[in-house]
């Protein structure tokens, strides 16, 4: 027998069991599941963002054998979160998609001081200007660590921003120290996500940590130039029907005006089109006699002005035909792309 079986058929404690069965009934009980880092937060913080969860989600803190035995017991795919159950970590369920969770979790975090032989998370930076600390011992303490220092104007100012330690280095206690004094807290606090499964799929967290404004921009954009393909290639839906009734109304018009057809919805802009010929035309005679009186004191419209006249009228409908779809895809893109992220990310 192996190793692995004899561990899983052998006997153990009844709290164990207890605790096992308590974990098993948390995965159960929710659509996602996932473990997160609880590397060190403080108790008491702890403690606070397990209240701030209550109602959207339940954080379960226990030893990793006994998470790893209640992830196999519920035998539903859920055992590939057994290879984040390493260090630190504790079990959250949650009826929230994962996005939610992730977001949620992220949101929750608070700035914390660093203390010396923890591992920078980024560059730590201490930005140039005023310290607000009196002259004194301290402007030593912020040139050993590689701080450009010096005594102005009665206190000690930082003259460039400078990097005290990288992404990856070892705090050393000069560099915590010097940081608690300053009271800068170059690091987050909070439950860091490692993996979530829900409905069948593993999400890892590089997966989740998308960018929601983006992510609706895009949609949008392709809401709006899926919308503009279908008008342009005449295919009737729900959304582009309206538009291209209008559209095709226009363009029906123009026609009318062009081949001069006598129709009802028509003979308006033909009667308006033909006037403006005539008072063109009465414009460039010169005989005041040879015109009736209505026209003798018509003057001559600046050039290119009648052609200008009738064009407007025969595209004044395609133009407003335009601004509706405009219109339209600004309203109707903004409605279903918000639908659509609303029940992506809760």
């Amino acid at each position: 027998m192996s190793a692995e079986a004899e561990r899983k058929t052998e006997t153990i404690p009844q709290w164990k069991q207890e605790e096992v069965d308590d974990i098993v009934d948390l995965i159960e009980g929710y659509s996602s599941v996932g473990i997160v880092n609880v590397t060190g937060i403080p108790s008491r913080q702890l403690q606070t963002m397990r209240r701030n969860l209550h109602g959207s989600a339940e954080l379960r803190i226990s030893r990793n054998t006994l998470l790893e035995r209640a992830l196999d017991e519920v035998d539903e795919g859920i055992e590939e979160l057994k290879q984040y159950v390493s260090g630190e970590v504790g079990l959250i369920g949650t009826n929230d998609n994962p996005f939610g969770l992730y977001q949620e979790l992220e949101a929750s975090k608070s700035p914390a001081p660093i203390g010396a032989g923890e591992v920078a998370p980024n560059d730590i930076l201490i930005p140039e200007g005023d310290t607000g600390v009196d002259p004194g011992p301290f402007v030593g303490e912020l040139q050993s660590i590689g701080a450009a220092a010096r005594i102005m104007e009665g206190s000690i100012h930082v003259t460039e921003d400078s990097v005290v330690a990288e992404e990856g280095d070892e705090v050393s206690e000069e560099v915590a120290n010097v940081l608690a004094e300053l009271g800068m807290e170059p690091k987050e606090v909070g439950l860091d996500l490692k993996g979530v499964f829900s409905d069948g799929v593993l999400f890892e967290a590089d997966e989740l940590a998308i960018d929601v404004e983006e992510y609706r921009a895009d949609v949008e954009a392709a809401a709006a130039r899926a919308r503009n393909l279908s008008v342009n290639a005449v295919y009737p839906t729900a959304q582009t029907t309206p538009a291209l009734v209008q559209k095709a109304e226009g363009e029906a018009k123009s026609l009318g005006l062009q081949a001069e057809i006598e129709s009802p919805d028509v003979v308006p802009d033909l009667v308006s089109k033909a006037d403006g010929q005539v008072r063109a035309l009465a414009a460039q005679i010169d005989d005041e006699e040879a015109l009736p009186e209505g026209l003798s004191d018509v003057e001559a419209p600046a050039a290119g002005a009648a052609d200008e006249e009738s064009t407007d009228e025969e595209t004044e409908s395609d133009t407003e035909t335009e601004d509706a779809d405009a219109e339209d895809d600004e309203e109707e893109d903004d409605d279903d792309g918000g639908d659509a992220l609303g029940a992506m990310f809760g």
